[in-house]
C-alpha cells in the first residue's frame, strides 16, 4: 500500500540483518516481540555517542528528524506508553497523539486511535492540572500505575483528575502484575519510556523484550546519568542479541531483543 501524500519521506536505511533502503519507520519497527501472559516490552532510549541520556537534563536535545520519526512509529505500533513520574514531568508529557499519515494503520491493526500513557509513582506526587490529565481523550484516559501503600489523598486526587488507577503491589509497585494488568485492559504492546530507574527496574524484573537505542552524533561529556541506573538484573548483567541496525541522518538505530 503506498504512504499517504502527507507522509514525511524517510531516507532510513538498514544496516543489519541485510542492507536495505529506504525503509520506512513503521515496517522497520512493526515485528514487535511477544511475551507470554503479558504484553511485549519495548524499551526506548536516546543517547548521545559518550553515552549520555540528556542534554540540559532533557532528552529532547539529543534528537533530531529522523531520531522523531522512529519516536513516533514507536508510539504509532504500541498499545500503552510506559513512563516513570519523575520523566513525565522533567520532559513536559502530555496526552499521546498520532501522526495524522499513521492513523490509517493503527485502524488497520485494529488499534485504539492513540495510545495510553501509563505513568508509573508510588508516591504519586503529580500535578493533577497538567494537560497530560486535562487535555486527555475520553476513550484514552491516562493510566496510575501505583501500589497499595500510596498515600490515600493522592488516589482521590487521581480519580478526580480522570485518570484510571492501577494498583499492583503492596510497597512497591510490582511492574510484572502491572505489565498482566495492562495485557487484561487489552494492550498487547507496551512502550517504555524511561526514566533510567524504571528502566532498571523492568530489567531486575525480567520483563524487557527489546531494547531500542538511538545513538545520537552528539558528544555531550559532563555528568549526565546512563539509560539504566539501578542494580543489575542477574550477576554479569542480561545477555541480549542484535536484531537490526539502521542509519539516518547520522542517527543509529539498534534493535536488541533478550536471549531467550
Amino acid at each position: 500500500m503506498p504512504p499517504p501524500p502527507d507522509a514525511p519521506v524517510s531516507a532510513m536505511r538498514r544496516l543489519l540483518p541485510e542492507p536495505a533502503g529506504p525503509v520506512d519507520p513503521v515496517e522497520a519497527y512493526a515485528d514487535l516481540p511477544v511475551a507470554a501472559g503479558r504484553p511485549g516490552v519495548r524499551l526506548n532510549m536516546v543517547a548521545s555517542i559518550d553515552g549520555a541520556i540528556a542534554v540540559d537534563g532533557r532528552s529532547g536535545g539529543l534528537g533530531g528528524g529522523a531520531d522523531r520519526r522512529v519516536y513516533l512509529a514507536l508510539r504509532a505500533l504500541t498499545d500503552v506508553v510506559l513512563v516513570a513520574a519523575g520523566t513525565a514531568r522533567a520532559e513536559g508529557y502530555g496526552p499521546a497523539t498520532v501522526a495524522e499519515h499513521l492513523a490509517p494503520g493503527r485502524a488497520a491493526r485494529g488499534q485504539a486511535p492513540v495510545p495510553r500513557i501509563a505513568v508509573v509513582t508510588r508516591s504519586l506526587s503529580l500535578d493533577w492540572d497538567t494537560r497530560l490529565f486535562t487535555g486527555a481523550r475520553a476513550d484514552a484516559r491516562p493510566i496510575v500505575v501505583t501500589c497499595a501503600s500510596a498515600p490515600a489523598q493522592g488516589l482521590r486526587d487521581a480519580e478526580r483528575a480522570g485518570a484510571e488507577v492501577l494498583v499492583a503491589g503492596d510497597a512497591e509497585v510490582d511492574l510484572p502484575a502491572a505489565l498482566v494488568a495492562l495485557g487484561e485492559r487489552g494492550a498487547r504492546s507496551v512502550l517504555a519510556e524511561g526514566g533510567p530507574r524504571l528502566n532498571a527496574a523492568l530489567a531486575a524484573a525480567g520483563v524487557i523484550d527489546e531494547i531500542c537505542m538511538t545513538v545520537s552524533p552528539r558528544l555531550v561529556g559532563g555528568d549526565a546519568g546512563r539509560s539504566l541506573n539501578g542494580p543489575e538484573p542477574r550477576p554479569g548483567g542480561t545477555p541480549m542479541r542484535l536484531w537490526a541496525v539502521y542509519e539516518e541522518e547520522g542517527f543509529l538505530f539498534m534493535r536488541h531483543r533478550t536471549v531467550a
